[in-house]
């Protein structure tokens, strides 16, 4: 039996016969196929995910420091933003307009499961994710790693089996993705909460995903560790190595939480609807406006450098590198400074979603954490339960993944983000609730179209 006719029992789970042994397929030789096939595919598609990120940061680090030092311009010149990240908008353009796939999900439709990323659409996916997470672009590589994951393991299953029908081809891509993100998220623990969470599993079919996904994880994360430790690159997660210890949380930083998590919910909701009208701006005139809207994330860096001396990688970028720098020297920062990278960094987040290739994941993590750092200037709230509240309330309201936002939040902060819990909870909660609240109830109309879409 090929490996890829393993997954072909979660599509018998709503089954009558399921509903009454749910466990028999645990017992099946089929799931102990899948598992065994988990393992298999989790250590080449981890090695790409690696290599991936490996190349993204390597193309950050030459095109900003060695790329003008080479060509006997000083990397700090305040203008040089301008020249790489409208070229990433072409190069983000060009893909949409020309390759298969246009280059991959809109990250201004937020964080979700777009299907099975197919062998053709792949390229496409990867010459855009590289351009926009590697130029200078607020978008992050979460997204992009998801979907190449899943698409080069359906991929390789594909290459053995080309009738693989669409259940099968739907878990084997799973399984990639899982392993893609592994430690990129801190742990692979909450890649797979973020993926199980966006994808709205639940029951009986969560679990018989879930563990097959988690073994790809695991093996994963082995192999960016050890990969991490050959190249001296690391292994790229998002993790503060050493921060201050805090204490129990306050009655007044439990009120903090509320009234963050109250203002984060419009403000995400106001970044999303204007991406959402900056790419309908965009989209048909897509290969000449990209650059376009490229310079306008360059010059919002390039403002923020000059009003602050500040570097400008702090606005462009997707945050992932700066943000424990930002934890870590948040005294360097004056509020008007915090102010304006708020600003800047939220105007450029808008853009780039609207117009590049990426996740929104990190970027609403660093617009947080300012949040936080500045609202810490007032009394009753301390920097890092700041960061906290500031993180959970924001990530929640862009995702809309209340679960993953509060594993996220607190694994970024090691054993403060434990400590601080309650504080994530209640921001978070919050957030996601007044989003939810909020945000209008889909017209009949445009969710039949979905449907028949999907269809």
């Amino acid at each position: 039996m090929p490996p890829a006719r393993a997954a072909c029992i979660v599509g018998s789970v709503s089954s009558p016969a399921a509903q009454v042994d749910p466990l028999e397929h645990f017992r099946s030789r089929r799931y102990l196929g899948l598992l065994v096939l988990a393992a298999v595919l989790g250590a080449p598609i981890a090695a790409l995910a690696y290599a991936f990120l490996s190349l993204t940061s390597s193309l950050q680090r030459w095109v900003f420091t060695d790329l003008p030092s080479a060509l006997g311009i000083d990397p700090s010149a305040l203008w040089w933003p301008l020249v790489p990240v409208p070229l990433a908008g072409l190069v983000v353009g060009l893909a949409i307009r020309y390759l298969p796939g246009k280059g991959g999900e809109s990250p201004a439709d937020g964080m979700h499961t777009g299907g099975v990323a197919r062998p053709a659409a792949l390229p496409g996916i990867a010459i855009a994710a590289i351009a926009s997470v590697g130029l200078g672009a607020v978008v992050g590589p979460e997204a992009p790693l998801i979907a190449l994951g899943g698409g080069l393991s359906y991929l390789a299953v594909w290459l053995r089996r080309r009738d693989l029908p669409t259940q099968e081809g739907a878990v084997i891509a799973v399984i990639g993705s899982f392993a893609a993100v592994s430690t990129l998220l801190g742990s692979p623990l909450t890649g797979a909460f973020l993926l199980m969470e966006a994808a709205g599993l639940g029951g009986v079919t969560a679990s018989l995903v879930l563990v097959p996904g988690l073994l790809g994880a695991g093996v994963g994360a082995l192999i960016f560790v050890g990969l991490g430790s050959l190249t001296g690159h690391g292994t790229f997660s998002l993790a503060i190595p050493d921060i201050p210890g805090t204490s129990a949380p306050t009655a007044a930083e439990l009120v903090w939480a509320v009234a963050v998590g109250l203002v984060a919910a419009p403000c995400c909701l106001a970044i999303r609807w204007l991406a959402l009208r900056v790419r309908a701006l965009v989209f048909p005139r897509v290969v000449l406006l990209t650059p376009v809207a490229g310079f306008a994330v360059a010059a919002l860096a390039v403002l923020f450098a000059w009003s602050t001396g500040k570097p400008a990688s702090d606005v462009l970028f997707s945050g992932q590198t700066a943000l424990p720098q930002l934890v870590d020297d948040n005294a360097a920062y004056a509020v008007g400074a915090l102010l304006l990278l708020i600003a800047c960094k939220g105007l450029a987040y808008v853009v780039s979603l609207g117009s590049f290739r990426g996740g929104p994941t990190f970027p609403a993590m660093f617009i947080g954490a300012a949040v936080g750092i500045a609202l810490s200037h007032l009394p009753g709230l301390a920097a890092i339960p700041g960061v906290a509240i500031g993180i959970g309330a924001f990530t929640a309201g862009m995702l809309r993944l209340p679960l993953t936002s509060v594993l996220l939040t607190s694994l970024f902060l090691g054993q403060d983000g434990i400590t601080l819990m309650p504080l994530t909870i209640i921001a978070v909660v919050v957030s996601y609730v007044l989003t939810q609240r909020l945000t209008p109830a889909p017209r009949p109309s445009a969710t039949a179209d979905a449907a028949t879409t999907r269809r």
